[in-house]
């Protein structure tokens, strides 16, 4: 081979490795710097849905108090439609907890009743400090620990 083509071969090989490297710190950024100062927990409200009567367990629970991790002030979200808990962008519920998976847990509605369910995260979610391996009814009182991050259901 002609040392023109070698040259050109050694800077392609070269422009790949940086885009690669640079691929993998954004990654890496993304993920991590995704926190914020000051306000540690984002809520998005989700779309309003028909009123639930209260399971035949226990009363059925009409709102989550988010507990941060780091001590902040607790944030109450209302339930009317099924919320994604988790770090993503799409979750109702979006912790800044590097414990808490993308997409950690959802509470949704069945008939009058609110079931949590894991979504595969890493961790886990914890109900009244038991793991949750399918879904499960929760009623008011419960307690769910996601990550570090505590959420309390309430009448």
């Amino acid at each position: 081979m002609s040392p023109f083509v070698l040259s050109v071969l050694k800077y392609s090989l070269l422009v790949l490795l940086y885009f690669f490297v640079f691929r993998a710190i954004r990654s890496v950024a993304v993920d991590v710097g995704g926190r914020k100062r000051g306000a540690t927990t984002q809520m998005r409200t989700p779309a309003p849905a028909r009123t639930a009567k209260p399971s035949k367990g226990g009363r059925a629970p009409t709102q989550v108090v988010v507990h941060d991790a780091g001590g902040g002030k607790p944030v109450t979200v209302k339930l009317r439609d099924t919320i994604e808990i988790g770090r993503g962008d799409r979750c109702a519920i979006r912790l800044q907890d590097t414990y808490v998976s993308q997409v950690h847990a959802r509470l949704y509605r069945k008939d009058s009743s609110w079931y949590v369910e894991d979504q595969g995260s890493t961790n886990g979610t914890l109900l009244n400090d038991r793991r949750v391996d399918a879904s499960v009814e929760v009623h008011a009182g419960d307690v769910l620990k996601v990550g570090k991050t505590v959420l309390e259901l309430k009448r």
